[in-house]
Order: structure tokens, then C-alpha cells, then sequence
């Protein structure tokens, strides 16, 4: 039986993708729902903050001495400790630290961020019993694949082996040389997608993207009034709104440099691939 929260939605903030404030960040909004929801709702929240654990374990594993992020649900001791022993962790990152102090890759043709990313993504479709939050997190890696396949395409650049994930659209992208992937008649995003990879501003593309995301959610939430869905997409909408805030503040642009380079590494372009 789904869980109402009337008092927690009627409360949100109204935000949009260009909004210049936030009341409440995404942090801070996590740990007040740390009391304001169900358990089992709250497991929910906390798979969105995964992603931040990955990072700080890879970091932690590869000792690339990388600010640690305090936006993921373990502390620093927490994962120091699972690394030399792995025991209280979820499953996949088990995985992963066994497979990496053995120097035995499960992915051996992925880097080892997109080994741990894909790991996470596997884990994510077969344990979330959610069907809006599994929904999402494969909308969310198609269109990182999808991205990923249709920008290294246009700079004919080898990228099968950077597609993330273990499931069959994304075994289909790494193989398939149709212009639409043979994805066009099943996922309805993969043409907007074609004309957002054309664009040739990284930061117009980028806010492309997200648009298309927070169109995502909107759809995918509108019968959804005051259920944990709701609050859901508020809290991935507040992780969008930030790291554009976190862009925009810095004057010198040093964090839109940065931001570049991760998308030019993610995607190994050739050097002709310049800030425009």
C-alpha cells in the first residue's frame, strides 16, 4: 500500500532547472527525511546518494587523495574499513572491492569506475521494488549511453567498451551500428537525444540533457500527488539544480572547466574536441 505525505509534499520548495536559490539542498533535505519518512521509503532515498558512495570508495581504493563527498550515506572510517574488510556494504560493492584488491576485473574490458558503475546499475534493476525508482535508473543510464555512443559516433571514436552496464540495451547500443541503435520504436527519447548530440556547446548540451530529464520526471510522477515518487524526483531535482548553482557561482569557471574535462574523459574524444 502506498505511503502519503501530505505535509511533507504540500511543503516543497517550487523549483525549476533555472532557479537562482535554493531554501534547502539536497543534503539537507535527505536528513530531514531521515525522520519524516517510512523506513523502507527512506531505503529509497538513499539508493540516489549511491552514486556519491562510489565515487569516495573508488577514490578511497585508487588513493587519488579526491575531496571526500559528504553527500554519500557511508563515512569515510565506514568504507576505510569495508576495504580492508568488505562485510557491511551493499552487495555490488562487496563485489567490487574483493574483485579489485584480487586484481580480478568482472568486466575486464571497463575501466575500473565503469566496472563499479555498472556493478551499481546491475544491482539497482534486480533489488529496487520500486517500479518509478527502477524505471529511472534505466532511463538514467540510457541516456548516458546513448550520449555517450551518439557523441563519440560524430568524432568516430571507438566507445563500446565506456557503455555502462550489463543489460540488453546496453549490450544492444554497444553493438548496434543502426543510426537509432534499433532503440527508436522502444525508448520515445532517442531522436531528441540525436538532436542534442549535435549540439556543439558542452554546456548547452549538458542543460539539454537535463531538461529532458526533469521532463522525465514530471511525466513519470503527474498521477503521483503525495507519494514517496513525489519526493523521489524532488530529491533528483535538487541534485540537477545544484551542480548548475555549483557552475554558475564560479566566476572564474573553474568548475565548468571541470566539468568539461570529466565529459572529454568520459567520452575520449580526440583533441580536436574543444571548449567552444
Amino acid at each position: 500500500m502506498k505511503r502519503n505525505y501530505y505535509y511533507l509534499v504540500a511543503g516543497l520548495q517550487d523549483i525549476s532547472l533555472d532557479i537562482h536559490k535554493l531554501v534547502q539542498g539536497q543534503f539537507a533535505f535527505r536528513e530531514e527525511l531521515k525522520t519524516e519518512l517510512h523506513p523502507n521509503d527512506f531505503k529509497l532515498v538513499e539508493k540516489l546518494f549511491l552514486p556519491h558512495d562510489n565515487k569516495n570508495l573508488l577514490n578511497l581504493l585508487e588513493k587519488n587523495d579526491q575531496p571526500f563527498s559528504e553527500k554519500g550515506n557511508f563515512s569515510k572510517d565506514h568504507l576505510e574499513e569495508n576495504i580492508k574488510e568488505p562485510i557491511d556494504l551493499p552487495e555490488y560493492m562487496i563485489r567490487f572491492i574483493t574483485a579489485y584488491k584480487a586484481k580480478e576485473p568482472l568486466f575486464p574490458d571497463m575501466s575500473p569506475e565503469n566496472e563499479l558503475t555498472t556493478l551499481f546499475y546491475d544491482e539497482m534493476f534486480q533489488h529496487t521494488d520500486n517500479d518509478f525508482m527502477c524505471e529511472w535508473f534505466h532511463f538514467e543510464l540510457n541516456v548516458q549511453n546513448i550520449m555517450l555512443a551518439l557523441v563519440a559516433r560524430k568524432y568516430k571514436v571507438s566507445y563500446e567498451n565506456q557503455v555502462i552496464g550489463s543489460d540488453e540495451i546496453s549490450e544492444t547500443i554497444r553493438k548496434s551500428h543502426a543510426r537509432d541503435f534499433g532503440l527508436g520504436n522502444e525508448l520515445d527519447y532517442v531522436e531528441e537525444l540525436t538532436a542534442i548530440s549535435r549540439k556543439e556547446d558542452i554546456r548547452d548540451r549538458e542543460q539539454a540533457i537535463d531538461h529532458l530529464k526533469w521532463k522525465y520526471l514530471d511525466e513519470e510522477t503527474f498521477f503521483h500527488y503525495f507519494t514517496i515518487e513525489r519526493i523521489l524526483s524532488f530529491t533528483i531535482k535538487l541534485g540537477m539544480i545544484e551542480r548548475w548553482l555549483d557552475i554558475d557561482k564560479d566566476h572564474s569557471n573553474e568548475l565548468f572547466k571541470k566539468l568539461l574535462n570529466e565529459l572529454k574523459s568520459s567520452y575520449k574524444l580526440p583533441e580536436t574536441f574543444t571548449e567552444k
